[in-house]
């Protein structure tokens, strides 16, 4: 690992230092060459206030270039209207073309100034031209000096960039190698550390590390053995509760069909005679099978509601209509029971199931009707609060204790046995109603005083987008 992180980094530090060298080369080479351009025009301006425009221009211009120029530079004096009238590198200056279309005598007429680079026809070799109007005269004062391109001034500035790159080269690696040590001893500290990880109960002693991003990983290793204690609790409790609901399942099935079977078998034998008793032992297996039909249902759904595998049609449900008809399917077992149904809805539509939101809301108004006193009430409100709508359903019934309110979600739990028995039911509403609410990626709560009663209140997204999806 070492080495593979000190070749990527040399790697990338060679890339970066080729990429660095040809823009500083470019740049460089194209300030140098403005520096040209710009001490060629302060000469050209010291030749102009020079020349007497009145005299011999070819005389003076040979003169005045051998005094203070080199020899590979050359002036050429170039009237308005195109024609050369002195250049110090040809005496015969009749003989050469009119200079009017040159690129940088054009600009020069029209700017004050110009330049260009290309090929002289009458040297023969590449040149740098930079041209300027005279001040005194009607002339265009044009200096040029051999220049192929822009390599020439790269080549001057090669043997001093590669000497900074070979150096920054060589510092670069040291501190690569540096830098490396320092972030491969902390991971194969904390690969040691982690092996640990396959024992039963993992103590893992980890040290600050200089970089913040390798604490990271020893915190995060230590959350996550802790996690995975967490996880094989939950996981042993999930195991329990498996068991459990197995064993109600078999227990609630078993009862229904062992009173099937009894009345069945006696029917068969003929035992039965009287035909009222016959239509009162047929009209009791019918009520087992329907007890068996629904319990069956009522798993199935939390099956599905928690594989995420519910087939579930949206549209846009009406709250307040809906809520009435609960509250006339639930007035006989109300009437039953003695207890008062009260509702207070604000007129709201949310896009849901309305098959499932009268399943939720049924089961929380029956569990408030079952567990109550005569003459106890049960309040439902229904109101809308920021994206979500929310559920109240409260009732001044038996109430619920702390311990139970843990496990009151579980399947076929019961606070009180006894009781729930002898109301009949299924023993997975409260399930249901969980399920539900987590199906749609809301929120159930629940606070309760043992003989005061209970309040169950439910939150849902109003659009499906922020809904759970499968």
């Amino acid at each position: 690992m070492k080495r593979a992180i000190l070749l990527r980094f040399v790697a990338i530090l060679m890339l970066a230092l080729a990429v660095s060298s040809v823009f500083s080369y470019y740049f460089i080479g194209k300030n140098m060459l403005k520096n040209n351009r710009e001490s060629m025009i302060n000469t050209i301006h010291v030749v102009d206030y020079s020349l007497d425009y009145e005299g011999d221009l070819q005389e003076q211009l040979s003169s005045l270039h051998k005094a203070t120029m080199d020899e590979e530079s050359r002036i050429t004096i170039i009237s308005e209207d195109g024609t050369v009238v002195a250049d110090n590198e040809i005496e015969q200056v009749g003989k050469l073309e009119n200079h009017l279309e040159r690129e940088e005598v054009k600009e020069a007429l029209a700017t004050g100034s110009g330049f260009a680079a290309r090929n002289s026809e009458s040297l023969g070799r590449s040149l740098l031209y930079v041209a300027v109007h005279s001040v005194k005269g009607p002339y265009v004062i044009r200096m040029s000096v051999p220049y192929t391109n822009m390599l020439d001034y790269m080549i001057l500035i090669f043997p001093l960039l590669l000497l900074g790159t070979g150096i920054a080269f060589a510092m670069s690696v040291v501190i690569a190698i540096r830098f490396t040590n320092t972030i491969t001893t902390p991971l194969n500290e904390i690969s040691r550390e982690m092996v640990k990880v396959r024992g039963e109960n993992p103590s893992f002693t980890f040290r600050q590390y200089k970089y913040k991003e390798l604490n990271v990983i020893s915190q995060t290793t230590m959350k996550m053995a802790a996690e995975i204690r967490e996880h094989m609790d939950q996981l042993e409790k999930e195991k329990r509760i498996r068991q459990e609901f197995f064993s109600n399942a078999s227990h609630e099935l078993k009862t229904p069909i062992t009173s099937v079977k009894g009345y069945a078998e006696l029917l068969d034998q003929g035992f039965v005679k009287d035909e009222a008793t016959k239509k009162d032992f047929i009209a009791r297996i019918l009520k087992e099978t329907d007890n068996m039909t629904n319990l069956i249902n009522d798993i199935l759904m939390i099956s599905r509601l928690e594989a995420k595998e519910a087939e579930v049609t949206y549209s846009m449900v009406r709250i307040a209509p809906l809520l009435t008809e609960i509250f006339e399917s639930a007035e006989p077992i109300a009437a039953e029971y003695q207890v008062a149904l009260h509702k207070e809805c604000e007129p709201l539509t949310i896009e849901a199931s309305a098959k499932q939101l009268r399943e939720l809301i049924m089961n929380l108004v029956s569990n408030g009707i079952k567990y109550n006193h005569p003459g106890g009430n049960v309040w439902v409100e229904i109101s809308s609060e920021g994206a979500d709508m929310c559920i109240r359903v409260k009732d001044d019934g038996c109430g619920i204790s702390k311990e139970d309110q843990e496990r009151i979600f579980e399947r076929f739990y019961r606070v009180d046995k006894g009781r729930s028995k002898k109301m009949g039911g299924t023993g997975l509403g409260l399930s249901i109603v969980k399920h539900i609410v987590e199906f749609y990626g809301g929120h159930i709560g629940l606070a309760s005083t043992p003989g005061k009663g209970s309040c169950f209140t439910v939150t849902i997204p109003f659009s499906a987008e922020n809904k759970a999806k499968s």
